[in-house]
């Protein structure tokens, strides 16, 4: 039986990733959108936080990822680093930040990195943005690729159902991460696929591969944060486990909170002045 080796280190980086790769260390990796939450995500110890476009579901409640801004993402990104002493931050590309315009891709990326101080950037797609990346790459900024489900091109897939499942989607999925890999990306989220294709592709490539409903061989996992916690409720994915149940947790403190108010036993002689 192997024994994997745990990379110790002060502050998360793309190279520290690779050396986990290396060794077998699973990668542990959960997203987070405001200063609060991820102190304390960071202070848990995971690996990389991902300042997703998810925010756009999770904090202000659009039913997709498209609506939310370049400046929203900054936002949110700037919120998360003030609070992070060890974990490697990621930022999502939104929506039409990035796709068909290599230039504009550059621009954005280069705001991100400027404007919150993240670490490096995630973009959604394979070969029909490798002129983007190769931009973005260009200028010095780590990027992370995503394959597989891609929320950003919901409209035109039409369904959030598991992707490659076919033989030729396959087999362009595996092209494409090869492509990420030789491209310069340091790392791949792997969304909703075949978990024996996300070995395969785990096994392909030599940099990490982050799983979200990717199966248990690839080298890491992603959530996100407000569905593991259970604050969100209403979406229930197979590869979604909740640790927590924070939206009856929560609900019925602020009830307590309520009833102490209306009855006048909130504030008691100790707590005023």
């Amino acid at each position: 039986m192997s024994v994997h080796r745990k990379i110790q280190t002060k502050r998360v980086t793309t190279n520290t990733l690779l050396a986990m790769k290396e060794v077998g260390e699973k990668i542990s990796m959960l997203t987070a959108y405001d200063y609060s939450l991820a102190k304390i995500v960071d202070a848990a110890g995971v690996d990389v936080i991902l300042v997703g476009d998810s925010a756009s579901n999770v904090m202000a409640g659009h039913e997709t990822t498209l609506p939310i801004t370049l400046d929203q993402m900054i936002y949110h990104a700037s919120s998360v680093v003030k609070a992070v002493k060890r974990a490697l931050v990621v930022v999502d590309l939104p929506f039409g930040s990035y796709q068909g315009d290599s230039k504009k891709a550059l621009s954005s990326a280069v705001q991100i990195m400027k404007e919150s101080g993240g670490h490096a950037i995630k973009m959604e797609g394979g070969k029909e943005i490798k002129d983007s990346i190769e931009r973005v790459l260009s200028a010095g900024v780590p990027v992370m690729g995503h394959l597989g489900l891609t929320p950003q091109s919901i409209y035109k897939f039409g369904t959030y159902a598991v992707r490659a499942k076919k033989r030729d989607e396959a087999e362009q999925l595996l092209k494409d991460a090869k492509m990420l890999e030789k491209t310069g990306c340091f790392g791949i989220v792997l969304e909703k696929i075949p978990a024996e294709l996300g070995k395969k592709v785990a096994e392909l490539v030599s940099i990490p591969v982050i799983g979200i409903g990717g199966g248990g061989h690839v080298d890491g996992q992603v959530l996100v944060l407000h569905d593991m916690l259970g604050i969100t409720v209403d979406f229930s994915p197979r590869f979604l486990r909740r640790y927590l149940n924070l939206f009856e947790d929560i609900k019925g403190a602020v009830g307590s909170y309520i009833e102490d108010v209306k009855s006048g036993d909130f504030p008691n002689e100790k707590e005023q002045y």
